[in-house]
């Protein structure tokens, strides 16, 4: 036995640490799914229809076949059968888009018909481009309106397709003011620098998965059960994740190495092309939303309805909740949200970053910035005067509102008190130059997790928590927090991830990786440390102590609880051209308690900057005729560069909930909230003209005309 010789440290968490794993991303030392070495590994290539309905005549793969190279041609003739009469662990069925080559119906542009196996990928791709299908065309939709006869209501996870209390057309009619607009969002897409990648092997009767994503253990419960495995016979690790931002769960490409893999008794590896992504990653849905507005002259709301339509697909139902941040917002007297959506011939929408709150944040803030030039009342002063307190729908008590401390901190820092309301008045040579502001939120989840911390015979500890890093430093975090309550310092700390044989834990998802994470690692170390007796001895296998957080987060008190903050920016428009340009922003937020400042700092900024990129530049197309994207690649997809990304701020407030045990509260999605609509309320300043239809594109500018007089 080894003596325990721990040093008493305590306050790492609040304090900024550089990531633990950053020296081996930066010299090549941590390696990516796509990266790890397997023996006799093949590689599958995976065949995308061409057509947007209809069905698959014929799969000529006898040619194929014979290339050079070539292993096997899956399709639904011959593939593996796979079971999706089942309940997701996320809720609701599984999406049957991973469900491939089941049959032999085509429900969009881009639907997987067939996986060719290689050697190599070259030998793999080569053949894949060669395959010859065939298709019984249908006609097809992929239109979305906001006044589609076919949009029906669905319920959105928690909350209900439809709330609503209070006479609204009674308090519209007798309301001074009134705003009613429709605000539009485009089809988005997530496009992580880590292409979706997956290798699949049979160890020993065991199915085991190496793999990009966002929860093993998500990935391994959906792959047991579509493939009809014992759970314990499933091994899903994902140790790096080059992003993810909702876009890395069950997948095609999973689904097709696993049956390779089966068929051929050997690894086979499956990558997503960059523009395969658009079509098999999911996306978000575009949105066509109403918002309706009625005040007293002093902007006191006496109406609010949000309704949004969005799309999904015909083989899977997915809701983008857009008007899921008004009842939460803001209160009045008559209020009523709806979250719509229309089956069309599309791939399926998925989760992106923000789901929900990202595009409703932009019409219902876009909203109140019209209520407030309609009223003559500054937009911040707008906020305070309706800000509710309780939950508008809810009715629960807030776990920490702070959110009006955010704007009186942020219009100090960004200079709001000499801005002058007027629109299309300041000019920098050819710049008109405007400033607007928006208010943000975003859950604060807790979701049961389990964790294992080991105090080993060298003194050092051993962390093991299914938790999942997709970029977001959730591994320094983890040290930080487990080091504090082991009272410890970080070095004597090792955080092991990514693995599905380390049993339940939260997906990286709804803001809520750290928070459940934590509290789980949180419990198992108390637990451990007040096992620990200074000066005893260690056994060699050490000492381990083990948590399940299920009680506990069922016994939290019900509440509203969420992050907040308030975005502001600075636009330069020249209606000659075209361009905006914005040229600062800030963030305030109340965000709980903050675990590592560096990181916590980046999340915020990265957030911001997505919010101007969706504000300016983010939209896939659908052409018409085909039903499949035009430039679908980094090319004909815009994102925002670093030309196009000014001085971002971020920071925070303190933001304490004396009745959360953890007090951490998320903040991977809380900054792309409202960020476009601060963007878009700035363009309205600096022009006088309101666009309520993102991306605010050079060509809509030049549409609008000269600013208003």
């Amino acid at each position: 036995m080894t003596t325990l010789a721990t040093p008493a440290v305590k306050g790492s968490v609040g304090t900024a640490h550089t990531r633990v794993e950053g020296r081996d991303k930066v010299t090549g030392a941590a390696r990516y799914a796509g990266e790890i070495p397997f023996a006799d590994l093949a590689h599958g290539w995976l065949v995308l229809s061409t057509v947007a309905r209809g069905r698959i005549r014929s799969v000529a793969d006898a040619d194929v076949l014979a290339m050079p190279g070539v292993l096997a041609v899956l399709h639904h003739g011959n593939a593996p059968r796979v079971s999706t009469d089942y309940a997701g662990i996320l809720g609701g069925p599984p999406d049957p888009t991973a469900a491939v080559f089941q049959h032999d119906r085509v429900p969009h542009h881009g639907w997987p018909v067939a996986l060719v196996v290689a050697e190599t990928p070259e030998q793999a791709r080569e053949a894949a481009e060669a395959l010859v299908v065939t298709y019984a065309r249908e006609p097809h939709d992929t239109e979305l309106s906001g006044d589609r006869p076919d949009a029906y209501a669905v319920e959105s996870g928690p909350g209900p397709a439809v709330a609503e209390k209070g006479d609204l057309e009674a308090e519209l009619a007798a309301s001074a003011v009134v705003v009613d607009a429709e605000y539009t969002t485009p089809e988005e897409h997530h496009n992580p620098m880590e292409p979706h990648a997956a290798t699949a092997r049979w160890d020993g009767g065991r199915l085991e998965v190496v793999d990009s994503n966002q929860g093993t253990g998500w990935v391994a419960t959906e792959l047991a059960r579509m493939f009809s495995l014992d759970p314990s016979a499933v091994r899903v690790r994902s140790e790096h994740v080059g992003g993810g931002f909702g876009s890395k769960g069950l997948r095609a490409h999973q689904v097709a190495a696993v049956m390779a893999a089966t068929v051929l008794q050997r690894p086979v590896r499956v990558v997503m092309t960059r523009r395969q992504m658009f079509s098999l990653a999911g996306h978000r849905s575009p949105t066509v939303q109403r918002v309706r507005l009625g005040a007293d002259p002093d902007g006191r709301l006496r109406a609010l309805e949000h309704r949004s339509v969005s799309r999904t697909s015909t083989v899977y139902e997915f809701l983008e909740p857009a008007a899921g941040p008004a009842r939460v917002m803001y209160d009045a007297a008559a209020h009523r949200t709806a979250n719509l959506v229309v089956r069309l011939d599309a791939p399926s929408p998925t989760w992106m970053r923000a789901p929900g709150e990202a595009p409703g944040s932009f019409a219902l803030e876009s909203a109140l910035d019209e209520l407030a030039e309609k009223t003559g009342v500054d937009p911040i002063e707008l906020r305070v005067r309706n800000e509710p307190e309780r939950g508008p729908v809810s009715g629960l008590p807030f776990g920490g509102r702070n959110l009006i401390a955010c704007f009186r901190e942020g219009a100090r820092r960004f200079g709001w008190a000499e801005r002058d309301p007027r629109p299309g008045l300041r000019r920098d040579g050819r710049w008109l130059l405007g400033t607007g502001t928006a208010a943000a939120s975003f859950p604060a989840l807790a979701l049961p997790s389990t964790a294992a911390v080991t105090a080993e015979a060298d003194g050092t500890f051993t962390v093991r928590i299914n938790a999942a890093d997709i970029g977001t430093g959730a591994r320094t975090a983890l040290t930080l927090i487990a080091a504090d309550a082991l009272h410890t310092a970080p070095d004597r700390v090792r955080v092991r991830i990514g693995d599905s044989d380390f049993g339940q834990a939260w997906i990286a998802g709804g803001s809520g990786g750290t928070r459940s994470w934590g509290w789980a690692v949180t419990a198992a170390a108390e637990e451990l440390r007040q096992r620990l007796v200074p000066g005893a001895g260690i056994p060699p296998e050490g000492i381990t102590v083990r948590s399940d957080t299920t009680e506990a987060v069922g016994a939290l008190a019900q509440k509203e609880r969420h992050s907040f903050g308030a975005q502001f920016a600075e636009v330069a428009v020249d209606t000659a051209t075209g361009e905006v340009r914005v040229r600062r922003m800030l963030g305030i937020f109340a965000a709980g308690r903050i675990v590592n400042p560096l990181t916590a700092r980046n999340q915020f900024v990265g957030g911001m900057v997505w919010g101007i990129s969706m504000a300016l530049h983010e939209e896939a197309v659908r052409d018409r005729a085909s039903g499949g994207h035009y430039g679908a690649d980094l090319a004909g997809y815009h994102v925002a560069t670093h030309a196009d990304v000014p001085r971002v701020e971020a920071d925070w407030i303190d933001d304490a909930d004396p009745d959360d045990p953890v007090g951490i509260k998320g903040i991977g999605e809380i900054g792309v909230v409202g960020a476009a609509a601060a963007v878009a309320n700035a363009v309205w300043h600096a022009t006088g003209v309101r666009h309520r239809s993102l991306p605010i594109r050079p060509d809509r500018v030049l549409q609008a005309g000269a600013p208003r007089a």
